[in-house]
């Protein structure tokens, strides 16, 4: 995704007019993926790993997921958090039936049961970017799920550039409850050197872009629903290259600034996936996508995770 950047000197002046992004820093959650190093699923037992090494390394006490029904996803994961004291945005998956209707019932059946720890439901996860849904059709799916969920925050994430060109209107003016926009300058094929400004530039077209067709940024919750940087072992994505050290440059120098205008972040990842395949993009190159996690698949930091 080549997008024109809007400087930062913009973005700046955007953020210190809107008293709600910059009145406390923002707050951090880590996506979160269902299963081990091996490719198993994971258990109660396993999240409760998860959030006990979360809470050592960082300030996090939120994760999203994918897809409730992955993995068991919701039927593990929410009582792990109720008793580490973690809140949870579940997924749903609503690009076929089978998944959309199977992560309904794990809704059913524990977002209820559960209530005080999910903090929200997004359904979808940068469909409009793939061209699965058009807004119109999203919102429907996402009308679906609130009306099992009444009492909870449901919305959808997507690339921050389909909330800038319009594609996501229908959802802003439908009145969703919460939009998480992801933005991601490695796959953008930014520099180190150039990746908070492209970052900022990112937020800033979407969340510009959801102000002027609401009439407000209090009136929907928006976070950054996914940014992040692969460290040693990730494949290089033109001149985005991976590595430890450039995953810490992007930690320190893009999330925590970002984190200090007062925006909302999840970080992709938590931990890494080495059960994941080798995956083709656009490209028609294979990458190795295992390396995406702050922290290890073992649970161990790769950097210090604070602010």
């Amino acid at each position: 995704m080549r997008y024109t950047s809007c400087s930062t000197t913009l973005l700046t002046s955007f953020l210190l007019t809107s008293s709600s992004l910059v009145s406390a820093a923002g707050t951090l959650g880590f996506a979160l993926g269902t299963k081990l190093a091996d490719g198993s699923c994971k258990f109660q037992r396993d999240y409760e790993s998860d959030f006990d090494s979360i809470t050592t390394a960082s300030s996090a006490r939120l994760v999203r997921g994918y897809a409730a029904s992955d993995c068991n996803f919701a039927e593990y994961v929410l009582p792990a958090a109720q008793k580490k004291g973690f809140k949870v945005i579940l997924g749903v998956w609503p690009d076929t039936d089978d998944s959309f209707n199977a992560d309904k019932s794990a809704l059913s059946t524990y977002a209820t049961k559960f209530a005080d720890v999910v903090y929200a439901v997004t359904v979808g996860s940068e469909t409009l970017y793939r061209g699965n849904f058009t807004g119109s059709e999203l919102l429907g799916k996402i009308n679906e799920v609130k009306a099992i969920l009444p009492n909870t925050k449901v919305g959808t994430a997507d690339s921050w550039n389909k909330y800038a060109d319009g594609t996501a209107d229908p959802l802003i003016k439908g009145g969703v409850d919460l939009l998480l926009v992801n933005a991601f300058p490695y796959w953008q094929a930014q520099p180190i050197a150039n990746a908070t400004s492209t970052y900022f530039s990112d937020i800033q077209q979407a969340l510009a872009h959801i102000q002027s067709v609401s009439g407000s940024l209090s009136s929907i919750e928006v976070w950054n629903g996914e940014t992040g940087w692969p460290t040693t072992g990730g494949t290089s994505y033109g001149a985005a290259t991976a590595g430890d050290d450039h995953a810490k440059t992007y930690w320190n120098d893009a999330v925590c600034a970002m984190l200090k205008w007062g925006v909302n972040v999840f970080y992709f990842e938590a931990f890494d996936e080495p059960w994941k395949p080798m995956s083709v993009g656009d490209t028609g190159l294979a990458s190795d996508e295992t390396h995406w996690g702050a922290m290890k698949a073992d649970r161990g930091a790769k950097f210090p995770l604070t602010c």
